[in-house]
C-alpha cells in the first residue's frame, strides 16, 4: 500500500513538473527554405558536386574505352602486352574509385564543403532559437521537420516565423 502511494505521488510530481514546462516547435525545412544564404550554399554544393561527378565520369569512361580497346585487340597482344593493358585499366578504375571516395566519402571534400557552408547558417538559426527560448522561457524546442514522433502539435507553439524575424527575414 505504501509503495503504491509512493508511486502515485512520483507520477503526480512528474506530471506536475512536466505540465509546468513550456515547449515550442520549429520547422527547420520551412526556416531553411526562407534563408537565402542556405539556398545559395545548396546551389554552390550542387555545382561542385556536378563538377566532381563529371571528373569521375570522365575517368570511368576512359577505363571503359581502354577495356573495349583491350577486348578488341586482345587476340593480337602478347601476354606481357595484355598484362600491361589490364594493369592500365585497373589503375584507371582505381583512380576513379579513389577520386569518388575523396570527393564523396564519409569525410570527403563534399562533406567538408557542406560543413563549412552550412555550419554558420545552422549556428545563426540555433542562436535565434536559443534567444527566443530564453526570452519566452521555453525549456524544450522540437524540430517538426525532423520526423520524430510528433503526431499533432498546435500551430500556436510553432515559433518558426519568430526565428525568421529574428534572423532578419520578416514574415
Amino acid at each position: 500500500m505504501v509503495k503504491k502511494l509512493f508511486t502515485t505521488m512520483i507520477v503526480a510530481l512528474v506530471c506536475t513538473a512536466a505540465s509546468a514546462q513550456k515547449y515550442a516547435l520549429v520547422d527547420m525545412e520551412y526556416i531553411l527554405k526562407n534563408v537565402p544564404a542556405y539556398e545559395r550554399a545548396n546551389e554552390q554544393l550542387n555545382q561542385i558536386s556536378k563538377k566532381w561527378e563529371g571528373e569521375i565520369e570522365a575517368l570511368v569512361q576512359e577505363a571503359e574505352a581502354a577495356y573495349k580497346k583491350y577486348q578488341s585487340e586482345a587476340v593480337f597482344l602478347s601476354d606481357a602486352q595484355k598484362l600491361k593493358a589490364e594493369e592500365a585499366i585497373t589503375a584507371k578504375e582505381k583512380e576513379a574509385s579513389d577520386l569518388k571516395k575523396k570527393y564523396f566519402g564519409n569525410e570527403g571534400e563534399l562533406y567538408k564543403k557542406r560543413q563549412s557552408l552550412m555550419a554558420p547558417i545552422q549556428d545563426e538559426i540555433y542562436n535565434a532559437v536559443k534567444d527566443i527560448s530564453d526570452q519566452k522561457g521555453y525549456q524544450l524546442v522540437l524540430d517538426r521537420a525532423s520526423g520524430g514522433s510528433i503526431i499533432y502539435a498546435s500551430p500556436k507553439i510553432d515559433i518558426s516565423d519568430e526565428v525568421l524575424q529574428k534572423l532578419g527575414y520578416a514574415y
